[in-house]
């Protein structure tokens, strides 16, 4: 066998190795096809959240959506996305199912999109239930200290308003977002500015009125 016959199909094989390591690493895409263009966003941005802050993504998971610790490190394991990680686990709060039955249905058909999938179950768009379900992802975002509001056109970058981060601007349904924490945080301080006030001499009147 010539070195040139050789060289061809030892190129073969390696491109070969690299295009099945890369459908495997693709399990689950990028490419929700939910049918909302706002899901699909956040659901991008989630991706991006997962993979900057693993573990708390994960706690966001197993703390508000029921999901085992140990089905979302698997799923990670297995090269699905966080934001299909979410969304699997989303729908399954919804309908009040475990997410393993979500992630089955949908790794009986992965070619079919979050939205079929989600109209499989009975999620219909428009329906209650998937309002429901874009009012979980308000939720989710307000807790990770940056609100959205449904259907808002915003663009979070989590590498700027992650843990740690500054707060968010503009996504909160008032226009000028702003995290629970950081409003509960300047209520605490004004509770404590007034109560100085009485314990200065106003014969309580600045402490009762901090209550």
């Amino acid at each position: 066998m010539s070195i040139t016959t050789r060289f061809a199909r030892l190129s073969v094989l390696l491109i070969s190795a690299v295009l099945a390591t890369a459908a495997q690493a693709q399990v689950v895409g990028y490419n929700f096809r939910t049918g909302d263009a706002w899901v699909d966003t956040r659901l991008g941005e989630i991706n991006d959240y997962g993979s900057r802050y693993r573990d708390p993504f994960i706690d966001e998971m197993t703390g508000y959506y029921g999901a085992p610790r140990s089905l979302v490190t698997d799923l990670f394991g297995k090269r699905w996305s966080a934001g299909d990680i979410y969304y699997a686990c989303a729908i399954a709060h919804i309908l009040g199912v475990p997410c393993v039955n979500v992630v089955h249905e949908y790794e009986r058909n992965p070619g079919q999109g979050w939205g079929a999938l989600a109209k499989r179950m009975g999620i219909k768009p428009g329906s209650q239930q998937f309002h429901d379900l874009k009012n979980g992802f308000s939720r989710t975002y307000d807790r990770w200290g940056y609100p959205v509001a449904v259907d808002r056109n915003v663009h979070v970058d989590w590498s700027q308003h992650g843990p740690g981060k500054s707060k968010g601007k503009g996504g909160g349904s008032s226009g000028q977002g702003q995290s629970h924490a950081d409003h509960g945080e300047r209520k605490a301080k004004a509770k404590g500015d007034n109560g100085n006030k009485g314990n200065n001499g106003n014969n309580g009147k600045g402490k009762d009125k901090g209550k």
